[in-house]
């Protein structure tokens, strides 16, 4: 039972000295590999081929937004702003030497996109999320290897003490990706979003619903406990985590 009467808390939550802010640079995005994983910051030059690569509509079928059609665009340009003025980290995910939706080349395709968003400086937290993919690279190494690399330079780099993810309690394989990687689950945000209903298919029905929104999250102490397992995960799908880089 936590001591009440010692005003510091339990002996996992004590800071000691007050951590500086981070400053709003520290939260820029910087390139991020892991074996042929790339994410690269957002740049006017991922516009077509995430263009591409979000096209089909059951991508969106859970998302607030549906960044498609004639959508994309506006979609695009706010997530530019969105990076280029340091309110969000947003990244385009690029899986290397492939062939695939979103345009091929010595490059590779691109496969998506993630970002940092609902950050907090002084609390030193940030929500991983707003992350799309391809339905191509449903299922595979793309997401446990972008989440390796966020949650490695949050902590490690970064030096956060809280990161975070959320999802629609009616998107089941989301909720089971993100207890794969290790998140704990903290509870449901009941009513916490009012959103298009879309089918199957995930085209937009005409009616809305009020979202109910479960959340996850990791600690400091959560992901030194998860980490190895990752790894483990990532290494049986010919990814080593050792290869990883922050190019920041």
């Amino acid at each position: 039972m936590t001591d009440l009467s010692d005003p510091s808390g339990p002996p996992e939550t004590r800071l000691g000295a007050p951590l500086p802010p981070l400053e709003s640079q520290d939260w820029r995005a910087c390139l991020l590999t892991l074996g042929p994983v790339r994410l690269e910051p957002l740049s006017p030059a991922h516009r077509e081929g995430l263009r591409a690569a979000g096209s089909e509509a059951r991508i969106w079928r859970w998302m607030p937004i549906a960044a498609r059609g004639a959508r994309f665009d506006a979609w695009f340009d706010w997530s530019l702003g969105e990076a280029e003025a340091g309110r969000e980290s947003v990244w385009a995910i690029r899986l290397a030497g492939s062939q695939g939706p979103g345009g091929a080349g010595e490059e590779g395709p691109l496969a998506g996109s993630t970002r940092y968003l609902n950050i907090s400086s002084r609390d030193r937290r940030a929500e991983i999320g707003h992350t799309w993919y391809h339905p191509s690279h449903w299922g595979g190494a793309v997401n446990p290897a972008a989440k390796y690399l966020l949650l490695a330079h949050g902590f490690e780099r970064l030096g956060l003490t809280r990161m975070e993810l959320k999802t629609d309690a009616l998107n089941t394989r989301s909720q089971a990706a993100i207890a794969k990687l290790g998140a704990v689950r903290e509870g449901v945000l009941r009513h916490h979003m009012h959103l298009p209903v879309r089918d199957e298919a995930g085209h937009e029905t005409g009616q809305m619903r009020l979202r109910d929104t479960v959340m996850f999250g990791f600690t400091r102490a959560d992901w030194e406990r998860a980490r190895g397992g990752l790894e483990a995960r990532l290494k049986a799908l010919g990814i080593a985590a050792g290869q990883s880089s922050d190019a920041g």
